[in-house]
């Protein structure tokens, strides 16, 4: 074998040296040698289906199997070096399994192509790695949910615009994103079954005059179905799309829970204080804990919606089949990958070591008179207007705003002096105009009775928290042991 024919197996039409420049441009190996176990799994069950098809003989496949299994060994053991000439894995495999078996390794690549064997490997590793991410959510809605139903009757404030609504429980405002990583993992899910389709066959372009027995391959290797179509098979990357799409969401959802923990572990908040363990400090002013973690993973997030845009772009104007542009394909699939793993590995521990904070939450919802609602609510209950019981609590929030107070500071005379002018004429006296509104209206101001009221499924009240979880574990647990 001589030298050109060892760095370039595909040189055999080139009468010039390719430019180091462009092999340095060109290579793929310094991202893609990450699938040297799927490239050598997807080789070896090529090689065992061209010596059961009599493309090869028997004795044959058995060196290749061999002789891909030393190459995986001395990959493994760092005993292999990998070479920018010879591209990208496939072709560093090819060319460490030739230097083991000898001339038979030219046979590996009998009845395929490059492209379908990137196509094989990319759905090998987004098989397993999906798989991986879908654990990893998993981990993280089981530290929710069990801070969920730990928290279920911790009153907090509810916000909208960022300021503060209605009173909720801390459980209750976990289970919505017990609720967003489910769906997280429903996309993932189907994402999965798109990947799940072997492309091996499928050649270049055009597939191949060998008689393969595709169906063999896809079983020996876990797929469920066979791709239908062999231009499709080599050029489609919708499942890398799909998971890009996935694992932006749920970035977007670990974002937008990092921006409340940040809010929350502030002095101006100071509903939860974070570990030690998951926090870092200032090197130059002492007093400083910050939550860097949390900041990151909402840094994060710009960078896999960037992969997904960017692989969107790249796809989109491309002909069929396979064009190099779609190398650019395997960078951003590999870091989202990445990233959305490391994102949910640390985000678990982080919540899961964190101390909430009871009574500064109840406090804040106390102090943003959550309750007015619920004010105005029990006001209709007693034949009022609910146009009219509105303006008489935005009247009794302004007198408190004022004062320092909350509603439930005001004295039954404060509130019944605020009634409208028409309604207090029919009363006798101010001792009547109080009987109106009545004691019972403290009751109904009490923060616990405000959440414990909103008994609609789905609601903040403690026993619906209790019952979503309740769903919730049903629903993890029938996943956890698949």
């Amino acid at each position: 074998m001589d030298q050109k024919e060892n760095l370039h197996l595909w040189g055999g039409r080139f009468a010039k040296e390719t430019d180091k420049l462009v092999l340095d441009f060109h290579s793929s190996i310094s991202f893609d040698q990450r699938l040297y176990k799927q490239d050598i799994r997807g080789s070896q069950a090529h090689a065992r289906m061209l010596g059961d098809q009599g493309i090869i003989s028997r004795e044959e496949a058995a060196r290749l199997i061999r002789g891909l299994e030393d190459v995986l060994t001395d990959i493994q053991q760092g005993k292999a070096v990998f070479s920018v000439e010879a591209e990208d894995i496939h072709m560093n495999v090819e060319t460490l399994l030739i230097a083991k078996v000898g001339d038979v390794g030219k046979k590996v690549h009998t009845a395929r192509s490059r492209n379908d064997q990137v196509a094989l490997d990319a759905r090998m590793y987004a098989k397993e790695e999906i798989l991986q991410c879908q654990k990893l959510l998993l981990a993280l809605i089981r530290t929710m949910l069990d801070l969920a139903r730990d928290h279920a009757e911790w009153v907090m404030p509810g916000f909208t615009h960022l300021q503060i609504a209605q009173p909720i429980t801390l459980g209750h405002h976990l289970m919505a994103y017990v609720a967003m990583f489910q769906r997280d993992h429903g996309r993932l899910e189907d994402c999965l079954k798109r990947a799940d389709v072997m492309p091996l066959g499928s050649g270049a372009l055009a597939g191949t005059t060998y008689p393969l027995n595709r169906h063999q391959v896809a079983e020996e290797l876990g797929f469920s179905a066979v791709s239908e179509n062999s231009l499709d098979g080599v050029s489609d990357r919708d499942y890398m799309v799909e998971f890009l799409s996935a694992a932006s969401l749920i970035m977007v959802h670990l974002s937008r829970l990092s921006e409340e923990i940040i809010l929350w572990a502030s002095q101006e908040w100071a509903f939860i204080e974070l570990d030690d363990a998951y926090s870092t400090g200032s090197s130059i002013m002492p007093q400083k804990k910050n939550p860097d973690v949390a900041e990151l993973i909402r840094g994060k997030s710009g960078r896999v919606i960037g992969d997904l845009m960017g692989t969107l772009t790249m796809l989109k104007g491309l002909p069929l089949a396979y064009n190099k542009d779609m190398q650019e394909d395997k960078e951003a699939f590999f870091d989202a990958m990445e990233t959305v793993q490391k994102c949910l590995l640390v985000m678990a521990p982080l919540l899961g070591t964190a101390a909430f904070r009871r009574e500064r939450m109840r406090q804040s919802a106390a102090k943003g008179f959550s309750n007015a609602t619920d004010l105005a609510d029990y006001l209709v209950g007693r034949g009022m207007a609910f146009r009219d019981a509105h303006h008489v609590v935005g009247t009794l929030v302004g007198q408190c705003a004022s004062s320092g107070r909350n509603l439930e500071d005001l004295s039954l005379g404060e509130m019944a002096a605020a009634l409208p002018e028409s309604l207090k004429d029919g009363f006798m006296s101010a001792e009547a105009a109080e009987a109106y509104i009545g004691a019972s209206v403290y009751d109904a101001l009490k923060l616990e009775n405000v959440v414990g009221r909103r008994m609609v499924y789905g609601g903040t009240a403690p026993a619906e928290v209790r019952a979503a979880a309740a769903r919730a574990e049903a629903w993890l647990e029938a996943r956890e042991t698949l």
